[in-house]
C-alpha cells in the first residue's frame, strides 16, 4: 500500500506510476479505435447483421467507459504521488479505475462473441 511506503520508495516509484498511467492510456487509445472500426463494421452490415442492435449497444456502452477510463487516467497522472495528502484520493481513484477496466474487458469479451459469424473454415466435414 502506498501509505505504508516512506519517502524513498515513494520517488522511486513516481516514475514507474506515471509510466503505467501512461501506457494504460495508449491501451485504452488502441482499444477505443478497435471499436470504432468494429462499430463502423456492424454499420456497414447493416440491420441485417444477427446481433445489430445488441453489438451496437455494447460498443456504444464500451466505448463511453473508455472515456470514463481516460479522464480517470488524465487525473491520476495530474496528481502528485509525493505528496501523502493525495494517497488516499490516488488509491480510491486508482480502484475507481480499476473497476471501469474491468467492465470495459468484459463488455468487450460480449461483443467479441457476438461479433463472431461462422465462417467454415473451422467446420468439421463428417
Amino acid at each position: 500500500k502506498l501509505l505504508d511506503l516512506g519517502k524513498a520508495e515513494l520517488e522511486k516509484m513516481h516514475p514507474y506510476a506515471t509510466k503505467k498511467t501512461a501506457a494504460e492510456g495508449m491501451l485504452d487509445i488502441a482499444l477505443f479505435l478497435a471499436n470504432i472500426t468494429h462499430m463502423k463494421t456492424v454499420i456497414e452490415q447493416g440491420a441485417g447483421y444477427r446481433y445489430y442492435a445488441a453489438v451496437l449497444t455494447l460498443i456504444s456502452f464500451s466505448l463511453a467507459l473508455q472515456m470514463v477510463a481516460g479522464v480517470l487516467i488524465v487525473i491520476i497522472a495530474r496528481r502528485d504521488l509525493n505528496i501523502e495528502a493525495n494517497h488516499k484520493r490516488l488509491n480510491s481513484q486508482n480502484n475507481k479505475l480499476t473497476a471501469v477496466v474491468f467492465i470495459i474487458f468484459v463488455t468487450n469479451i460480449l461483443i467479441t462473441t457476438m461479433g463472431m459469424e461462422r465462417t467454415g473454415i473451422f467446420r468439421m466435414h463428417f
